[in-house]
């Protein structure tokens, strides 16, 4: 693969905001510079490998990472605890408890129905999956053959985008989850999550009853 190329790639997946399939990148190519261009999905991956390698050795703070069969730029993983703290409270698509162990039953038993998510987290679910098909992290794949034919739920390439996950067998094992579930660091941000979830439901409440207090006069 040429250099020229090498650097064309680099270029268009760094300004795409989104994940960017090796399909797309080839057929963007080709647009531009012709069909008989010579260019496949290996050429593609070995020149990700060699940019990434090349941030490896200058020290650089991102790489190329390929999630949900394509590449998005990066930040490594040394500098997650800096970036979540930056970006904590401007999150705007922030799940809740609730929200996230909706998921992560959905996420490890999928394809599911809603009264079997019910039976296991023990509460009604209307809402946690009306919020998760909002923000698209999971969709309807179908109905259950079994008695009403209740609808089934699966996660969804959002999904993978949002966990930076290239397919489902990165999820982790439930061993390692309860690993991650007594790390300092993840203890540490889930208090200032909690933390901040408290102050906005105060500021709404105030906000609530400032309004009343402006209609009642």
């Amino acid at each position: 693969m040429d250099q020229i190329y090498k650097s064309i790639i680099e270029a268009l997946i760094f300004s795409s905001d989104d994940v960017v399939p090796a399909a797309e990148l080839i057929k963007t190519i080709k647009g531009i510079d012709g069909d008989e261009i010579k260019i496949t999905e290996e050429d593609i991956e070995k020149s990700v490998e060699s940019l990434n390698s090349n941030y490896e050795q200058e020290n650089r703070a991102f790489l190329i990472k390929k999630i949900a069969e394509g590449y998005i730029f990066a930040t490594r993983e040394e500098y997650a605890n800096y970036i979540g703290f930056l970006t904590l409270e401007k999150s705007k698509r922030r799940l809740s408890q609730a929200a996230l162990e909706t998921l992560s039953i959905i996420a490890y038993k999928q394809p599911i129905t809603k009264p079997e998510l019910e039976s296991i987290r023990g509460v009604n679910c209307d809402y946690m999956l009306s919020t998760l098909l909002d923000k698209k992290l999971i969709n309807i794949s179908g109905r259950s053959e079994t008695v009403g034919r209740p609808l089934l739920y699966k996660t969804t390439k959002e999904f993978l985008k949002y966990f930076a996950l290239n397919s489902l067998a990165d999820m982790p094992k439930p061993r390692e989850i309860e690993e991650i579930m007594q790390d300092e660091d993840f203890l540490e941000q889930k208090r200032k999550i909690m933390m901040n979830a408290i102050e906005e439901e105060v500021e709404k409440e105030t906000a609530d009853e400032t309004s009343n207090d402006n209609e009642a006069e």
